[in-house]
């Protein structure tokens, strides 16, 4: 009798812990926002990856005509006038390019470069 009680308690152990829990929606609910469409990813991915490397392209060349007018400014005591001043002086090879659809902005009066989109 007490085997048998024994096992009807574990039993209903069993089937009260796969039972559905509260408070916890369905996997497919969840998961679905985050995963995105799969029909779509590969644009999605594509679309992502253009992005990340005009963000990065925009970094690189503020970067290095920051490093390059600050220099500038240690030796000659100014900024320069214009960013072409950097190239003719030596302290670039040549200008980088501006990325599609930006423009490179200077301002000699604070030494700043920023890329800004084209209007």
């Amino acid at each position: 009798m007490k085997a048998n009680l024994g096992l009807v308690f574990v039993t209903l152990l069993t089937f009260a812990a796969c039972g559905k829990k509260e408070g916890t929606a369905p996997a497919t609910a969840t998961n679905q926002g985050a995963a995105g469409n799969p029909l779509t990813a590969p644009v999605d991915y594509l679309g992502a990856v253009g992005k990340a490397k005009k963000v990065a392209e925009k970094t690189v060349d503020t970067v290095s005509l920051n490093q390059s007018i600050l220099l500038f400014h240690e030796q000659e005591d100014r900024f320069p006038k214009d960013l072409s001043e950097l190239v003719t002086k030596r302290y670039l090879p040549r200008l980088p390019a501006a990325p599609y659809g930006m423009n490179i902005v200077y301002d000699p009066a604070k030494g700043e470069v920023k890329i800004v989109k084209q209007p």
